[in-house]
């Protein structure tokens, strides 16, 4: 495989336009260093400051939220005719809009919370929802402006400012249970990845419980039976083949004690961070950091 890429330099797109722009940097700096100790050419390229596509020969995406997971910059690689890692258009456009997710959650018969769509704040619960309820904007990653509302009052004030900031939001069932997140890798063919439980110390995995080391506790793998593995490794493949994605992806579920389990949502472009739940599960499947970066790069030209 390196064969055909090695007289080609690998452009790491990182920072971007988004608020997970420390994020991204975090991502491609790990990404960079990696494929420089497998003897790759790399450039660095942040979309904030340049367009210019000319520098190298291959993106690797490091980039995460607007801009990066949505299909704009996918788009953009297309039309330069860069081959890149990661999803494609259309399964971008998909995973990162939550509510188009949602919906072909449903129509392709993938168990997930009830949900409804408001481009006006609530002053009240809708009669079909009991508290507490999730509240979120429809296209953010990282958990950012995801909240939990436990009264009127915090609906009114969460829905109000995601109106304000994001001109609408998603109202989400709220199911307790077990909080799993399992990464997809191609070697060659999707495989899911040994399943990491996510205890948080905050009342869910937020933004905050996702970047700061010792925020949440991480047990890999997964302390569920052997069945319920079984149960939701498949149906993380299953989610990832409906959209369409590529090369790698991270689907996160809540496992239901009475009712199974629940898709959250997908993660076209999860972190490669120090403290990101892709690499973790890739190295408890027995993938070096470095391997891992090769496998993700390798999809880039098939």
């Amino acid at each position: 495989m390196r064969d055909g890429l090695k007289d080609k330099t690998i452009g790491v797109l990182w920072g971007g336009l988004s608020r997970e722009r420390e994020i991204s940097f975090r991502s491609g700096k790990n990404i960079a260093e990696a494929l420089k100790r497998l003897g790759y050419r790399v450039v660095m390229v942040d979309p904030a400051e340049t367009m210019d596509f000319s520098t190298f020969d291959v993106g690797f995406i490091a980039l995460h939220g607007f801009f990066g997971e949505d299909g704009c910059v996918q788009a953009l690689l297309e039309k330069a005719g860069k081959p890149y890692t990661g999803s494609g258009v259309s399964a971008s456009v998909l995973c990162m809009n939550k509510l188009s997710t949602k919906l072909m959650f449903q129509q392709h018969g993938i168990p997930t919370a009830a949900f409804r769509f408001f481009l006006e704040p609530l002053a009240a619960l809708p009669s079909d929802y009991t508290f507490p309820v999730i509240v979120k904007p429809v296209s953010e990653g990282s958990s950012v402006g995801v909240s939990i509302a436990d009264t009127v009052q915090e609906l009114s004030d969460a829905t109000t400012a995601l109106c304000k900031q994001y001109g609408g939001f998603l109202l989400e069932e709220f199911v307790s249970g077990v909080e799993l997140t399992i990464g997809i890798i191609e070697d060659p063919t999707p495989k899911a990845l040994p399943i990491l439980e996510l205890r948080p110390h905050n009342r869910f995995y937020d933004f905050d419980a996702k970047y700061t080391p010792g925020k949440t506790d991480f047990i890999l793998p997964a302390d569920i039976s052997d069945a319920d593995t079984t149960v939701c490794q498949a149906l993380a493949v299953k989610t990832y083949n409906t959209f369409g994605c590529k090369g790698m992806s991270r689907v996160d579920m809540i496992l239901s004690p009475t009712k199974g389990p629940y898709v959250l949502e997908v993660n076209t472009l999860p972190g490669m961070t120090d403290t990101s739940d892709l690499p973790a599960q890739a190295k408890e499947a027995g993938y070096t950091f470095d391997q891992l970066v090769e496998l993700i790069l390798r999809q880039a030209i098939l």
